[in-house]
């Protein structure tokens, strides 16, 4: 595994590489920020797949709106985990989904009645491809800004970047979008 740092607009990202693919993203200091490696780390910051993230990272810091699918990404976790990652990419640049509603979306793919919401709440909050993998879109049922794993200041910086709509959101403190 090859791992580097970009320091970004929001602060310092932990970057690694796993068999030519972008494997995670942490933001320094958030939870589930990985504090131990299992297996061999180097740092090495000139891989093709971080010069294409961290241009991706730049375009997107800009308030341009790269794809996910420019990136080819291999991040690490079980079936379920997985699966609310790829609803996650699905949601568009600017909007915000619920929790529920990927609920919802997982429940009908599997041919269920109904699935926990908290379950999904767990997938997301574990997303090892912050930002690009887009956990910061995802709202409670009633618009609270719940959980960031990076900390609800930077959630609400990335969806001020992406021009969210506030109006969608609740308990949003208005003095957060004062400079939007």
């Amino acid at each position: 595994m090859y791992i580097t740092y970009y320091d970004s607009p929001i602060g310092r990202l932990l970057l690694a590489e796993r068999d030519g693919a972008l494997a995670g993203l942490w933001i320094e200091g958030q939870k589930y920020f990985p504090d131990s490696w299992q297996g061999e780390v180097t740092v090495k910051p000139d891989t093709p797949v971080f010069k294409r993230t961290i241009d991706w990272l730049e375009r997107y810091f800009r308030g341009e709106k790269p794809s996910v699918r420019e990136l080819k990404l291999a991040p690490s976790g079980s079936e379920f985990r997985r699966a609310v990652w790829k609803l996650l990419c699905e949601i568009p640049y600017g909007e915000v989904t619920t929790y529920k509603a990927i609920a919802q979306k997982i429940a009908i793919s599997r041919g269920l009645d109904s699935m926990s919401a908290q379950a999904v709440g767990g997938a997301v909050s574990h997303n090892p491809v912050s930002i690009i993998i887009p956990c910061h879109r995802v709202v409670g049922t009633d618009g609270s800004l719940t959980g960031y794993a990076g900390g609800l200041d930077r959630k609400v910086r990335l969806l001020i970047l992406e021009g969210a709509d506030r109006k969608k959101m609740r308990f949003v403190p208005s003095y957060w979008f004062a400079d939007n």
